[in-house]
């Protein structure tokens, strides 16, 4: 489905990815810590389905300019056991609030390079979690490689401890747009890297790649696409590129001029799409791309489909554990971020203190509204409680009606459904549900640049 030109240009402003909900910018700049513990001891005291575990390894070798995520560049790898040592402090702080070990059910590793860390490294960290948990017999472990650092001995140790799902970091395969953004990967070494997670026993593996990244044409996309289908990754999260320079000064070492404008990046995304389409992919959500054999086409099926700082998952555990620097806690009542610095995430944990720096604790409102974003982006269909029908007439409705205007969603009765042509702009169709944007005039301020645009 081509998308015209005026609805590209109309819809192509700054709204946030949902991740959560409500968004960052709205959580307060300091949480009491014991207000914390309190909330956490308060979840975990009857928790019972399990929870998932985020590690956050945040070291690289070397910038890749487009990278908007916390990370700190060094070659010097004896960073490595300072670093471990800290995040199994934070766990036991954390082991100190609840009554009974808890049950593990999800585990991801994230980063930053999470296999810059040795494998005798990742080991003690992953061993010494597992030894104070009781991990679930549906559990699912998974890790982000770096295809020219993964090697054979990361992925037998760590599928050994129990991860069966592995997603590289791919972006592009093109030489030339490797060059521009620092992230040089000879397609022979992610040939290799597939080649041998699955010879070891890895059951998904998973690429991510970027459409609007510089130097990138239709053409270039073709070959990067075409390359990926024949290496027949079992899940691909296809990304928008977020241009966000003035939180990620690695993105200021390019020249704008070399960005795709608007309607070639919607050119992008749609031949990614109508080429996953034909390979036999499922369109998930917005951004991923599943085969029919991958528990994320399972779960969108059973519409138990999740979404989370992770993106999108399976499980549905309520509660989320973030551990290390910037890490990212959900326990669906409230949300807290570490520190951001190695500096100020070290001296909390040193002085055994929780390194939360910042979050928010959610009103009946609030959770009323993270579910209805929720379904949107999951589901691709909500229902308009009653309850909530004086704020959303004020404050929903007449977004709701140019969405319906312009074919993006169709609403019968209290129930509304995201259209084909509206898949292209979920994001924009969730900020209508996003009652704290309406309420503090975002789009009329500053705050409102913290966001990447939605094409």
């Amino acid at each position: 489905m081509q998308v015209n030109q005026h609805l590209l240009e109309k819809y192509n402003v700054p709204v946030p990815r949902y991740t959560s909900y409500p968004t960052i910018p709205f959580w307060n700049e300091t949480i009491e810590i014991k207000q914390w513990e309190n909330l956490v001891r308060n979840k975990f005291s009857n928790e019972t389905a399990g929870i998932s575990l985020y590690i956050h390894l945040p070291f690289c070798e070397s910038l890749c300019t487009y990278c908007g995520c916390n990370k700190k560049i060094t070659t010097n790898h004896q960073v490595e056991g300072e670093y471990l040592a800290a995040v199994l402090k934070e766990w036991q702080l954390y082991l100190n609030l609840m009554e009974e070990r808890p049950v593990l059910r999800e585990l991801h590793l994230g980063g930053g390079t999470p296999t810059f860390f040795s494998p005798e490294n990742l080991y003690k960290l992953i061993h010494s979690i597992l030894q104070t948990v009781k991990v679930h017999p549906d559990y699912e472990f998974g890790f982000e490689g770096h295809p020219n650092n993964t090697t054979f001995e990361h992925l037998k140790t760590l599928f050994e401890l129990g991860f069966k799902r592995v997603s590289y970091g791919i972006q592009d395969h093109n030489p030339k747009v490797q060059a521009i953004i620092n992230r040089i990967q000879p397609i022979e070494n992610v040939k290799k890297a597939v080649e041998t997670a699955r010879s070891i026993g890895y059951n998904s593996v998973n690429f991510d790649l970027i459409y609007g990244l510089p130097l990138q044409t239709v053409e270039s996309m073709r070959t990067t696409i075409e390359q990926t289908i024949a290496l027949q990754p079992d899940r691909i999260a296809f990304y928008s590129y977020a241009h966000v320079p003035w939180t990620s000064k690695g993105q200021r070492l390019f020249d704008e001029y070399d960005l795709p404008n608007a309607a070639t990046k919607m050119q992008l995304y749609q031949l990614g799409k109508e080429m996953f389409s034909k390979a036999g992919y499922i369109d998930i959500g917005m951004d991923h791309f599943a085969l029919p054999t991958d528990s994320l086409h399972e779960a969108q099926l059973n519409k138990k489909l999740h979404r989370n700082f992770m993106g999108y998952t399976t499980r549905q555990t309520q509660s989320m554990i973030g551990l290390g620097v910037s890490a990212i806690s959900d326990i669906e009542d409230a949300f807290a971020q570490n520190e951001k610095t190695l500096h100020n995430y070290y001296e909390a944990v040193c002085n055994s203190t929780l390194a939360v720096s910042k979050g928010i604790v959610l009103t009946n409102e609030d959770k009323h509204f993270k579910k209805y974003i929720l379904d949107i982006s999951c589901n691709g269909q909500t229902i308009l409680n009653k309850e909530d029908e004086g704020i959303i007439t004020k404050f929903v409705l007449p977004e709701l009606e140019k969405l319906e205007l312009d074919n993006l969603i169709e609403l019968d009765a209290n129930v509304l459904t995201v259209t084909p042509l509206g898949k292209h702009f979920i994001r924009n169709i969730c900020s209508a549900f996003d009652i704290r944007l309406a309420r503090n005039h975002i789009h009329n301020n500053q705050q409102h640049a913290q966001f990447s645009k939605a094409i």
